[in-house]
């Protein structure tokens, strides 16, 4: 868990360096951080726990920081729709930077492709009144990285913090 926080701190400091909305990357930034607080965090907490062994008040301390860990990466996910929704600036060189913006380029494409087929297909009723039944919610980047096998995507994966690994080859 600890490892894939890291990960998605570095995709999300990949994303804020070419975000072109100066709001969505310095969000982006302090999510990433946020994350990263509270990866290392959860890290020093399962190292203790480890040492201690099994104890209710160590076991409820170390899903506290998973549950915590957990919503930060959300907000990360969040963050980095807004940034990819705002427009990314080209990557460089960096074969990470350009897999993470392939990932991110595939779930606008997505994102796109939804929002065309809401509006081809009519929701309202005959009386005008929007329906609720059959609506497919929109893709966030979670549901894209959910909704595939890991070892069979076409879409790069996570960001990995091992040396010598391109950003995306983890997945949470």
């Amino acid at each position: 868990m600890v490892s894939n926080g890291q990960v998605v701190v570095k995709f999300g400091n990949i994303l804020a360096k070419h975000c072109l909305d100066q709001r969505c990357s310095t969000e982006l930034l302090r999510a990433a951080e946020h994350t990263q607080s509270v990866s290392s965090q959860l890290g020093i907490v399962a190292r203790v726990k480890a040492v201690t062994g099994e104890s209710k008040a160590s076991s409820e301390l170390l899903l506290c920081n998973v549950q915590n860990l957990i919503q930060a990466v959300q907000h990360v996910l969040r963050a980095a729709e807004a940034a990819c929704v705002k427009g990314l600036g080209q990557p460089s060189a960096d074969p990470e930077e350009e897999e993470v913006a392939a990932f991110c380029q595939q779930w606008r494409k997505n994102l796109t492709q939804h929002r065309a087929k809401e509006a081809l297909i009519s929701d309202r009723d005959e009386l005008g009144l929007r329906k609720t039944r059959g609506a497919k919610a929109e893709p966030t980047l979670m549901s894209l990285v959910q909704e595939q096998p890991p070892r069979s995507r076409n879409i790069p994966k996570y960001p990995s913090p091992r040396k010598g690994h391109t950003v995306m080859d983890r997945h949470l």
